[in-house]
């Protein structure tokens, strides 16, 4: 009876901790509230600009338990082009369970004090309703939130599935799971997740019946801010299929596809090193086997403060073509001003003097890999002195070294060409002599121009330059004799003549 008592009293105490301790972080909460929508806004601002949307809390309501609140995203003050129109806005109601123990962290068995659990929920209004319909009157989408004492915040998103099929077109999506962790600044976050599967039907500009579907994504990386005040860090994204057809004919499919990104700070601290992963290991084009494909780019020597005020620049310059209706409305001018605002801060993106490497790229079949490798270092252009007064004087500016070899096996490459012709409507024979005969044409054209060598049963070409001087197969030229061998008939340079040593003949398969 004794240890009854006992026990009730420290449930009664532990109510009155629990109580006072929800009260307290309600109001803590409610204090932060306003902090917590500008820093929101403030990485919107950051990460989406051309958005041109903010956040504002309204209609706060605080109880002993829980707190309710609505978040509006409305589009930023005389702003244009945004996915909102004047007047319309996109509403999230938030249910916040207060800490250190929120109820709604214990209904799933999490015991670790937080200052509170948010629950969102989009509502159903004139902006959201064609979602809410393709989702079968369900909200799309659920937002399950912990904030911790020290402002840090992990989010689950859950997409629920969607389902519409209206006048020939179809949308149909399994849903997924998503979590993002992020500190008290938004700097650290972590982003993974997975969705396993989508659907589109739709019909194209033909009047045909167009079908992408996608199995299996699923994605997983980490970034910070670095002293350079930009996004380091890595993430992997993968899809197990990706399918494409037309009025139900299978034109494409993709299989095994992986992206990986990083990005880090030197050692030196001065500098970014990226490096680009990319594999295919199967591409189908209408049940013909095309081979698979990987690879790897790498961009080091980054001048890190350099980069991030080309960032700026750039992000500048393209928020205010989007300002401009006529440009923003005309892809072909956006491209071109776009373009132009990317070759106005490349020389501060060649201040580090950066080293491009590809190894390799490579596409592989039945019969055997072709693979690209490059390497090229490139030069601060600012530190040149002088005017040039040649092509090459020119060049070496902004080049120091370039290296890069290509080999294509011509088994490999008769293999491709085959299944090219399959794809044009030959038969098995037929493709296989057509794709004999083009193969051997362009390894006899390549060696007539001197741009290629045969070896080892092998397509060849090698390329190197440094300080004026080309080396082209073996052959050393200077780089105005080079471009000479490219020039218009009549005015080529590098064309065979009599003392032009004979053409090797292409050994028979």
């Amino acid at each position: 009876m004794k240890k009854t008592w006992v026990a009730a009293g420290i449930i009664v105490a532990l109510g009155i901790v629990w109580t006072g301790g929800a009260w307290y972080t309600g109001k803590q909460l409610e204090g932060r509230l306003a902090e917590m929508v500008s820093q929101a806004n403030a990485q919107i601002k950051r990460n989406a600009p051309e958005a041109n949307v903010e956040l504002s809390a309204e209609d706060y309501h605080r109880g002993l338990f829980s707190s309710t609140f609505t978040l509006n995203v409305k589009p930023v003050a005389g702003s244009s082009n945004t996915w909102l129109k004047p007047g319309q806005s996109m509403v999230l109601h938030e249910t916040v369970d207060h800490g250190p123990f929120p109820l709604a962290q214990l209904k799933s068995l999490n015991l670790v004090p937080a200052m509170a659990s948010v629950h969102t929920q989009l509502v159903n209004n004139d902006v959201t309703k064609g979602l809410f319909e393709i989702a079968k009157g369900q909200a799309p989408f659920l937002v399950d939130t912990r904030i911790g004492y020290g402002g840090d915040t992990r989010t689950d998103l859950t997409l629920n599935p969607l389902n519409s099929e209206k006048e020939g077109e179809k949308v149909a999506f399994s849903g997924g799971h998503f979590r993002i962790s992020a500190d008290d600044k938004g700097n650290a976050v972590a982003v993974s997740g997975e969705a396993e599967s989508g659907l589109v039907d739709t019909v194209n500009e033909y009047g045909q019946k167009v079908q992408l579907s996608f199995n299996n994504l699923k994605t997983d990386g980490s970034s910070d801010i670095s002293h350079f005040d930009e996004r380091t860090g890595s993430q992997k994204i993968s899809l197990d299929k990706l399918a494409i057809a037309i009025e139900n004919k299978e034109m494409a499919l993709l299989e095994g596809m992986t992206l990986t990104a990083k990005t880090e700070a030197a050692d030196d601290k001065k500098n970014l090193n990226s490096q680009l992963d990319y594999a295919l290991n199967s591409l189908k084009v209408q049940g013909q086997d095309l081979g698979s494909g990987k690879l790897t780019l790498k961009v080091g020597q980054i001048d890190g403060k350099a980069w991030h005020q080309a960032s700026e620049q750039y992000d500048a310059q393209i928020r205010a073509l989007m300002a401009q209706p006529d440009i923003a409305q005309n892809p072909e001018l956006y491209q071109q001003k776009a373009t132009e605002a990317f070759l106005n801060i490349l020389p501060l993106l060649l201040k580090g003097e950066p080293v491009l490497t590809v190894a390799p790229l490579s596409w592989k079949n039945a019969k055997g890999e072709a693979s690209f490798n490059l390497s090229l270092f490139l030069k601060d252009p600012t530190a040149a002195t002088g005017t040039p007064q040649t092509l090459a004087e020119q060049v070496d500016r902004t080049v120091k070294s370039l290296d890069s070899k290509l080999t294509i096996p011509l088994d490999m490459a008769t293999e491709m060409m085959t299944q090219v012709a399959k794809l044009e409507g030959y038969q098995q024979q037929d493709a296989e002599k057509l794709a004999n005969q083009q193969v051997k044409g362009l390894a006899a054209m390549g060696q007539m121009f001197r741009i290629t060598t045969l070896e080892n049963n092998s397509i060849l070409t090698s390329l190197q330059y440094a300080n004026g001087q080309v080396t082209l197969n073996g052959d050393k030229m200077p780089l105005e004799q080079f471009v000479g061998m490219f020039a218009l008939p009549g005015l080529q340079p590098g064309l065979p003549d009599e003392t032009t040593p004979a053409v090797p003949a292409v050994p028979q398969q």
